[in-house]
């Protein structure tokens, strides 16, 4: 396929599922009552698809009740977005946020593939009447949806999300607070567009988004730039004493046990991006965080070139999410979950040279 004709498919993505959009239409100008719902422990595009597409459907369908309903709490650098306090977080509120479930006659759920990714939230979801339309960038997206817009080669929920409104014919109704919001969905997870956004669509999209007024620049500090004293001082924690690199596998982790976290006051959010640095060290194509929680390890992967950590988390850690991104989970001990995770590199040590051959042409 030509370059010009592959930026014309992209474009025309939505365009060639015209009656997806119909009917999504159709569905939003019925209802009365709108959840949007999202997965737990929610990123900058959890949050910012939730909020990009609140504040446009108050717009599109002013006479519908639409809540915004979240698992448990989200990092506080994304306390400050446009209309944030009216998110609902279940673990707060458990009472009122499945009662809004249960009145839903039409759920959009942004940006995870399956309801089990919604946690406690799910077996409500579950016995929902409720239309439910996935919006999402996930591969393998579970077939238990009444309609789904899925397109992995998105960057993220939020540039779907911007494509769905285009495509609803809403893109009048866009103003800086929507824009705002999809921009920090966008920014965030591509990692400030050093991966996941090698499509031109991508850019063309920001492009529009600050063609509505956005701050780029302010948007980023308020993100990147409000690292707390202690969170500062967990990242060198990290780096100095919780790295290990395996050389001759290309890779490199970080643990945390519960006893860490809580010498630095771990708030949510806090280890953001950590798995980051370690994927820059120099040879190095498989990165993993292992955190400590209260009843399991939770595995953050990233990697370099074609080494999927999403099958290496399908087939090892009950996960999966993207090639280059994805999470999984332990109910072993760290030091089991560590030895596990060394012993089972043994399997991967000729494709991980490989992909950093690849990587040093």
């Amino acid at each position: 396929m030509r370059s010009k004709d592959k930026i014309t498919h992209f474009l025309s993505y939505l365009i060639l599922n015209h009656q997806i959009i119909v009917n999504i239409r159709d569905r939003i100008l019925q209802a009365s009552n709108i959840v949007i719902v999202t997965h737990t422990n929610p990123d900058g595009d959890a949050i910012g698809s939730s909020l990009g597409f609140y504040l446009f459907l108050l717009k599109f369908n002013p006479a519908a009740k639409i809540r915004i309903i979240v698992p448990n709490d989200f990092p506080s650098f994304l306390k400050w977005m446009p209309a944030v306090k009216n998110i609902r977080i279940y673990q707060d509120n458990d009472v009122e946020a499945i009662l809004e479930i249960q009145e839903a006659d039409l759920c959009f759920c942004l940006d995870f593939n399956a309801l089990k990714r919604t946690d406690k939230l799910s077996s409500f979801l579950e016995e929902s009447k409720a239309q439910k339309i996935l919006i999402d960038h996930h591969p393998q997206p579970d077939p238990n949806f009444d309609i789904m817009v899925s397109n992995i080669a998105s960057s993220s929920t939020s540039e779907l999300i911007y494509d769905v409104i285009n495509g609803l014919g809403g893109k009048e109704l866009m103003d800086e607070d929507i824009a705002s919001c999809l921009y920090v969905g966008i920014m965030t997870d591509t990692g400030s567009f050093s991966y996941s956004c090698r499509r031109p669509e991508t850019y063309l999209v920001v492009a529009e988004l600050i063609r509505l007024g956005i701050d780029s620049e302010l948007i980023h500090r308020k993100i990147y730039d409000t690292y707390s004293e202690n969170r500062m001082r967990l990242l060198g924690f990290c780096l100095s004493e919780r790295l290990k690199v395996l050389k001759d596998f290309h890779t490199a982790y970080i643990f945390l046990t519960l006893d860490d976290l809580n010498r630095f006051n771990h708030q949510n959010g806090d280890t953001e991006g950590v798995v980051n640095y370690a994927l820059s060290i120099e040879g190095i194509v498989f990165a993993v965080l292992f955190t400590e929680k209260e009843s399991k390890i939770r595995i953050s992967m990233r990697s370099k070139g074609e080494f999927s950590v999403n099958d290496f988390a399908r087939a090892h850690f009950q996960g999966g999410g993207h090639k280059n991104a994805s999470g999984g989970d332990s109910f072993t001990s760290m030091r089991e979950t560590l030895n596990y995770f060394e012993s089972v590199l043994g399997n991967y040590q000729d494709q991980l040279i490989q992909v950093n051959q690849n990587e040093l042409k």
